[in-house]
């Protein structure tokens, strides 16, 4: 049979009739058409998301403890172990200095906006020449002790105010 424009239709199942609210108890959705009983989750516009009928609610019961320190800096973790793997599966150049965009390429961290911390977990058998924004202590003397050197960005810190003489 070919397809004409007198003889379009959906195929079966394709629309379903919407359910006819408020004709009568018999039809199952009568009445209050499915809403429940008066009050106010009767109305549109119900707003009691968290309330507890009267009582207090919990979000006001329990203390409020500590706070988030708007400008913490939030470092990428990097181990020792992950960039003497990283040399290991040929991914990192040992002769080349190692700094965020070589991690990144290689896949170790995943963005150049967040700053990079070493950390001394794990061992480093190869001397890197390594560019971070941050390092722990022992992280930086694993990495001379294999041969390697750890720069770390020098701090702008402010000049100390001089004190009022009256």
């Amino acid at each position: 049979m070919t397809i004409t424009l007198n003889n379009i239709a959906n195929r079966d199942g394709a629309r379903k009739r919407r359910k006819l609210l408020g004709r009568g108890i018999g039809s199952g959705k009568g009445k209050t058409s499915g809403r429940g009983g008066k009050g106010q989750t009767a109305r549109s516009g119900v707003a009691i998301n968290g309330f507890e009928g009267g009582q207090t609610p919990i979000h006001r019961r329990l203390p409020k403890r500590g706070f988030n320190n708007h400008s913490r800096t939030e470092f990428q973790a990097v181990n020792l172990s992950d960039l003497q793997r990283l040399v290991d599966l040929k991914k990192l150049d040992a002769k080349k200095t190692v700094n965020t965009a070589a991690l990144v390429a290689a896949g170790l961290v995943a963005t150049v906006r967040h700053p990079v911390k070493l950390l001394a977990q794990g061992e480093l058998k190869v001397a890197l020449t390594i560019e971070v924004e941050g390092a722990s202590k022992a992280a930086i003397a694993a990495v001379e002790k294999a041969g390697g050197k750890v720069t770390l960005p020098v701090e702008n810190k402010p000049a100390p105010k001089k004190a009022f003489v009256a």
